[in-house]
């Protein structure tokens, strides 16, 4: 059975620690703003490029990095600078859209992973790109048929890419749809002057909108459907019918995203795709997706959908302004140290909010990644307590390594308006 591979987001290196934690087999990232997501909070520095790979490697987890914008004139040298450092760092490929991108790293040796923002959606865009790409990422808007469709094709026309090898198929599986579904949006760059298409969309789509007859200067808020904020995607419903479609990558949306969510989301998918493998049977695949469905809104969502993979019209919106997540987080405090030979965390409480007995723990560092831990014992000054308060120093038995300086939060069910 073709089981795809997991393609996870990473934004920050407590993100990227809790995508391998989880089961990826590749991630992708951004360094610097040639990528979709041109923000100090959600890249990485040059710097850190060599420590990326390396932590990969170890995991033996592809790294993708995304040089995706649309360039100008004047980005030439600096796409080539981190084309070479790219290269330099061992990186396993370069996503890109921009032909400029694509042909300078294949110049100089570089595998490309085609972005989705090329809106490939035929057969004979794949012929084309093959010249250059071994992976190509097909358009949002396609339905499940029309994907296997393309996959059958490159299979039986024998479409392969630079390395000789047939042409790899990769999808979104989960997380935010744009209005443009496969990218190349001006309604930022439009209305504040912050393009998309290079990284720095304000998501202006996002908001109610007011339709004025400007003969009576009557106005209607359209506020019922958020007519342009689509629901997520979710394909955990019908997986099965992806992974047999024959796509040999699962991409899933997230560099903006918490650590938290990136450990739910791929936790689910790993967890979701190894049963099926095992099982090859549906009717027990079936019985989970109720709970992986609890889990995955847990976290940050705007609704989830099927997007347009079962041929449906989109007309499933987000419905509401912001996240409707189940869960949310709370920090309360600090890691102080870690003791390894005893297995103890010692925390320092910096909020109102008390940690108590039963309590839910998201343990989060640059090094630690994500870390949960359910409270079973509480200590202060050695003495056993239910709940501790601001300023006071508690410590309490947690199996995984923690480290000075980690944020502590807890994690509280959000009521429902």
């Amino acid at each position: 059975m073709n089981i795809p591979k997991i393609l996870a987001p990473a934004g920050s290196f407590a993100s990227l620690r809790a995508a391998l934690d989880a089961g990826c087999d590749a991630v992708y990232f951004g360094v610097g703003d040639f990528n979709m997501r041109a923000t100090a909070s959600t890249n990485f520095a040059e710097e850190d490029l060599s420590e990326v790979v390396k932590l990969c490697r170890e995991k033996k987890v592809e790294t993708n990095i995304t040089l995706n914008t649309i360039m100008y004139n004047s980005d030439m040298a600096r796409m080539r600078r981190m084309v070479n450092l790219a290269s330099d760092a061992g990186v396993s490929a370069v996503i890109a859209a921009d032909m400029a991108t694509i042909l300078y790293a294949r110049e100089q040796g570089v595998d490309v992973h085609v972005s989705t923002q090329v809106s490939i959606s035929n057969i004979e865009t794949v012929r084309f790109f093959a010249q250059y790409s071994d992976r190509l990422v097909l358009a949002r808007e396609l339905t499940l048929d029309q994907v296997a469709e393309i996959v059958e094709q490159i299979k039986s026309e024998d479409i392969r890419g630079p390395k000789g090898e047939l042409i790899e198929i990769e999808v979104f599986a989960h997380g935010a749809l744009c209005v443009s579904v496969s990218g190349r949006c001006g309604m930022s760059l439009f209305c504040a002057n912050r393009s998309a298409n290079r990284g720095k969309c304000t998501q202006a789509c996002r908001r109610k909108f007011r339709v004025t007859d400007t003969a009576t200067n009557q106005s209607l808020d359209i506020d019922n459907n958020y007519v342009m904020s689509s629901a997520d995607l979710a394909t955990i419903g019908f997986l099965p019918e992806l992974v047999n479609s024959g796509v040999a990558v699962l991409k899933f949306e997230g560099r903006g995203r918490s650590p938290e969510y990136v450990d739910t989301v791929i936790s689910v998918y790993r967890e979701a795709l190894d049963l099926y493998k095992k099982s090859q049977d549906q009717s027990s695949y079936r019985e989970n997706i109720p709970e992986w469905n609890k889990r995955l809104g847990t976290v940050f969502n705007r609704g989830l959908s099927k997007g347009f993979y079962m041929g449906r019209q989109m007309d499933e919106w987000a419905r509401g302004a912001g996240n409707k997540a189940t869960y949310k987080k709370i920090q309360i405090g600090l890691v102080e140290k870690y003791y390894g030979e005893i297995a103890v965390a010692q925390v320092i409480v910096h909020t109102d909010d008390k940690p108590k007995l039963g309590d839910e723990l998201l343990i989060i560092g640059p090094t630690t990644g994500l870390v949960k831990h359910k409270i079973v014992s509480l200590q202060l000054d050695g003495v056993e307590v239910k709940t501790a308060g601001k300023g006071q120093v508690v410590t309490f038995k947690i199996d995984k390594r923690v480290r000075e300086n980690d944020k502590v939060y807890l994690r509280v069910p959000v009521k429902q308006v």
